[in-house]
């Protein structure tokens, strides 16, 4: 007995399994809308890549240069 509660258990398991069904309902050719009504697909669907863009250049200045024996220090040249 509770090997044929085992088998009917696995066969309406694989029973109620079905392929998925894309078009929601709507049938072939139609799909589900935002607000849950059936629409006609239209043409294809044609995906473009993103544009890659360069960064930007940036300029940095030359730091401070500073005489032999002196450091840049609180925004001037400073000696040691």
């Amino acid at each position: 007995m509770k090997y044929l509660f085992a088998a009917v258990l696995v066969a309406a398991s694989f029973a109620s399994f079905s392929a998925a069904n894309a078009a929601g309902g709507c049938g072939p050719g139609y799909h589900r809308g935002p607000y849950g009504g059936c629409q006609p697909n239209r043409g294809r669907v044609v995906v473009v890549p993103p544009r890659v863009v360069a960064p930007p250049v940036v300029v940095v200045r030359p730091g401070r240069v500073c005489p032999r024996g002196f450091a840049w220090r609180y925004g001037r040249c400073r000696p040691f």
